[in-house]
């Protein structure tokens, strides 16, 4: 039998386990895994490489159109594509306007068109005025919603994201429920953190270290306690994003253990920064939650390895460089991460830690798929999407600003030795990304919507 490609020698990682194998691709789909499996059109040999799953991204912020001063689907797709993420569902901010209803869901579709390197899927949001809209995103294909506990958008400024209050949280838990959707939420609590700043900002206390300490630990496990029980009053199925902390990792275990539906996140930043590298690295590697210190960040490996925290995304939120001018508080509080998720991650937890291959790719790809209903993608097995990240293991780089494909080639990972890279990234069947030639401009992505019929391109 002749295939239209077929990945050879490379240890793939199954669903159970991870075995030299090979794997034939026939119209972007994969439809045989063994030995001699014939002819292809295309072979590659992947011998002394890792073939994963390629990388579903569930935390990625665009911010096109209105801000694609920012990242654009242009760049930030291609850098997706560098880093061996062939997915990401994409946040509703901090584009303009944000994504909270039928017409600025459709301005998404349009500003994509032909830029579009890796696969997009689509949250919507729930903000305290779109209660009445918020079945038209469902009606229109987003994957899941979002919502802010934390104090977010820009005062002033028209279309921006607003965050939740205590009614609009309960409300739109409701009608999502009913919806049979996930609430995605950002758990931090607003007033006690906002009030927290200012009064370190008045006593002149503005290094990286006050910024952590103005968001402590108790403000994060508050809220997700809080979101946990509205939930259940609800009847809603909620996901927490970016979790810093083992104590709120902790909130959800125990939730989950009694049987309510709810998952965690944690972000690569945050198994490989701590604190006093903040402190150090400066002002890029601001974001909220903040980096948090060393005994921390053990703690949260610890989770992680249990299986307490579902994935790993990037939380990927970039900006112009001039908004990371300024002290901890002032500067934006985003990281630019989309392009290194996959090396990071496996260079720390597999190559360092000595994690499982197989629990790796439940991490980066099946779980984040399987959760948010995305069923063509995350798994390497027959009738998926052939969508591959091909590692190459205990080979360290050093990584440069030029080596980013974001706008701006900013990120807190510049100057880092990271311990495997991203040779291959291949969507649907297609190399998008190798090594030697860069990310290719064919375009090859699609939207992934749920609930209708086509797929917007």
């Amino acid at each position: 039998m002749s295939y239209d490609l077929i990945i050879k020698n490379g240890k793939v990682i199954l669903d159970t386990e991870a075995v030299i194998t090979d794997v034939a691709v026939t119209n972007g789909k994969i439809v045989a895994i063994g030995a001699n499996l014939g002819d292809a059109k295309e072979v590659i040999d992947a011998s002394g490489l890792i073939v994963s799953p390629g990388m579903v991204d569930a935390h990625v912020h665009i911010s096109e159109p209105g801000r694609t001063e920012w990242e654009g689907y242009e760049t930030g797709t291609r850098a997706a594509a560098k880093g061996g993420v062939t997915s990401f569902i994409e946040m509703p901010l901090n584009q303009l306007p944000a994504t909270i209803d039928r017409e600025s869901l459709n301005l998404k579709f349009d500003a994509a068109k032909g830029k579009l390197s890796v696969d997009v899927a689509l949250f919507g949001g729930l903000v305290p005025h779109n209660l009445d809209r918020l079945n038209e995103l469902n009606e229109d294909g987003v994957a899941a919603y979002k919502c802010f506990l934390a104090t977010c958008g820009f005062d002033g400024v028209d279309n921006d994201f607003r965050n939740v209050d205590d009614y609009s949280f309960f409300a739109g838990m409701q009608k999502i429920a009913k919806m049979d959707k996930i609430l995605a939420i950002h758990a931090e609590n607003a007033l006690i953190c906002d009030e927290l700043g200012k009064v370190a900002q008045a006593e002149g206390k503005t290094l990286a270290k006050d910024y952590v300490a103005s968001r402590p630990v108790f403000t994060e496990v508050e809220a997700v306690r809080r979101a946990i029980y509205l939930a259940k009053i609800a009847g809603c199925q909620i996901h927490i994003c970016h979790l810093s902390t083992p104590e709120g990792v902790e909130e959800v275990t125990r939730a989950r253990n009694e049987g309510q539906k709810v998952t965690c996140e944690s972000c690569t930043h945050y198994f490989a920064i701590d604190e006093e590298q903040f402190e150090t690295i400066g002002t890029t590697a601001k974001c909220a939650p903040p980096l948090r210190d060393k005994a921390n960040q053990e703690r949260l490996w610890a989770k992680l390895f249990a299986g307490e925290i579902d994935f790993v995304t990037s939380d990927h939120s970039p900006c112009p460089p001039d908004m990371k001018i300024g002290n901890a508080f002032t500067a934006w509080g985003g990281i630019s991460g989309l392009q290194n998720n996959v090396d990071i991650m496996f260079d720390e937890a597999v190559q360092k830690r000595g994690m499982e291959l197989t629990q790796f790719a439940k991490l980066i790809a099946s779980n984040p798929a399987d959760l948010y209903k995305l069923t063509n993608k995350g798994h390497i097995a027959i009738g998926k999407d052939a969508d591959f990240a091909l590692i190459h293991p205990n080979a360290p780089y050093t990584l440069a600003a030029e080596d980013l494909e974001y706008r701006h080639k900013i990120s807190p990972y510049v100057g880092r030795t990271i311990g495997a890279q991203v040779v291959a990234t291949i969507l649907r069947g297609s190399v998008i990304y190798d090594k030697e030639d860069g990310v290719r401009d064919t375009h090859e992505g699609s939207f992934v919507l749920q609930n209708i019929k086509q797929t917007v391109q």
